[in-house]
């Protein structure tokens, strides 16, 4: 048999991550977060039409460090994945594909899903005043 001296096809260890892969990419993760976090949320509904009792453990659960870390990563996901949708939309008019618009509403995007935990947090953990 004769070698085969065709190029191969390069791979991720070649090329250097650009954020408009990484944004793809984590696009895809935060709505597997959402997914999972769906769980969560009907663990609570469950809780809370299961009485005072089960609402209890729910809340104490879900009030833990790592429920707190889970929930925290979970609304970080939503903004995100909520802002770059956003940016999509944007994007199916038509408008926003130069690179240097690319990568503005990129960072914008990452900007506003911070901006936007940082808030909901910040009312979460001051309850709400």
């Amino acid at each position: 048999m004769a070698a085969n001296h065709r190029p191969l096809s390069p791979h991720l260890q070649v090329y250097r991550p650009q954020i408009t892969s990484v944004l793809s990419i984590l696009h895809r993760i935060t709505g597997v977060v959402m997914s999972v976090g769906l769980v969560a949320l009907i663990y609570w509904l469950v809780a809370l039409a299961g009485g005072e009792a089960a609402y209890a453990t729910a809340l104490t659960v879900l009030g833990s460090v790592p429920g707190k870390l889970f929930l925290f990563g979970w609304s970080l996901a939503f903004f995100y994945h909520l802002s770059n949708g956003v940016r999509h939309l944007f994007w199916d008019t038509g408008r926003g594909f130069e690179i240097p618009q690319v990568y503005r509403s990129g960072w914008t995007a990452v900007g506003i899903a911070t901006l936007l935990t940082i808030i909901f947090w910040t009312a979460v953990l001051s309850g709400g005043q």
